[in-house]
């Protein structure tokens, strides 16, 4: 059996740890029940043994049911999401998990019970919610429960992500925010957030440059990220309408409304940042699925 599972990114500006897109950017999985232990393949070898989030999530499928572990080889056909680049890496893997445990055992599980348990894995819900619902999704903890709601996407947007070479880990950019904020700044980014969700929905781009804005968790991230504010400045001169940090990061995430956005800013990207990326990201409205 194989898992297609979606990229995604969190946060959009003002949305800290609520807000998720679902890229059609995979990770594709195959999952096999046989051998007499634990093989996984197609990842590097420090995550081939029972510690990748992939294994961790389906066996907690099986403990949630009540079903005996039984010998399984995991296979990494495709790797599209790149690691601890702020694009739902880990998320990738977890929902991957839940849903081969769900579907390679006939458990009958709800998409509602697979995202609870991936979200226990995980620690939050902001990428898990696209991962397996897809399209642009809020998500929230409700004590032990987790709940997530979908937006309307406009047609009109189009997104490219700045892919950074260096990695940051999501510890090391949740260790930089403070841990409590003035209200004003609480009331800012509530307010921003409001108007993102419509800003998002109807494509317009005057709105999002200011729905964008955010003061949790940027301003205090941005200097983990070599270079984004020259990034910042040349997506603004090619008319993006606003860009963001793609979840932890290091990747930035650029929201145009110009079809052609990705392509005139890898070659002046080139120029500034040689070895970032520049990938244009179409929503996937599905999320994880068996092929």
């Amino acid at each position: 059996m194989r898992i297609r599972v979606p990229a995604s990114s969190a946060n959009l500006g003002p949305g800290f740890d609520c807000f998720g897109i679902a890229w059609q950017l995979y990770n594709e999985i195959e999952f096999l029940k046989e051998g007499s232990s634990l093989k996984i393949t197609g990842c590097p070898e420090q995550y081939c043994n029972k510690s990748n989030l992939c294994y961790v999530a389906y066996t907690e499928v099986l403990k949630y049911a009540g079903v005996s572990e039984h010998p399984l080889t995991i296979n990494f056909i495709k790797n599209e999401v790149p690691i601890s680049r702020g694009l739902g890496s880990s998320a990738a893997l977890i929902v991957g998990g839940v849903t081969a445990a769900n579907e390679l055992n006939d458990l009958g599980l709800s998409k509602q019970e697979l995202f609870s348990i991936a979200t226990a894995v995980e620690g939050h819900p902001d990428n898990i919610a696209p991962a397996i619902f897809g399209g642009f999704t809020a998500s929230a903890m409700d004590g032990e429960k987790a709940l997530s709601v979908s937006y309307p996407l406009s047609g009109k947007l189009f997104f490219t992500a700045f892919v950074p070479d260096s990695e940051l880990s999501t510890e090391l950019s949740r260790s930089v925010l403070p841990q409590s904020y003035q209200k004003a700044d609480a009331v800012f980014n509530i307010s921003r957030t409001a108007l993102l969700i419509k800003a998002l929905e109807n494509g317009d781009s005057e709105l999002l440059s200011t729905a964008l804005q955010d003061k949790i968790h940027q301003p205090y991230r941005f200097k983990l990220i070599s270079g984004f504010d020259e990034a910042k400045a040349l997506a603004e001169s090619l008319g993006a309408c606003g860009m963001c940090i793609s979840g932890a990061g290091s990747t930035m995430l650029c929201i145009s409304k110009n079809k052609d956005f990705a392509s005139e800013a890898a070659k002046s990207m080139k120029k500034l940042f040689p070895k970032c990326q520049i990938i244009p990201l179409l929503c996937d409205f599905e999320g994880a699925a068996v092929i």
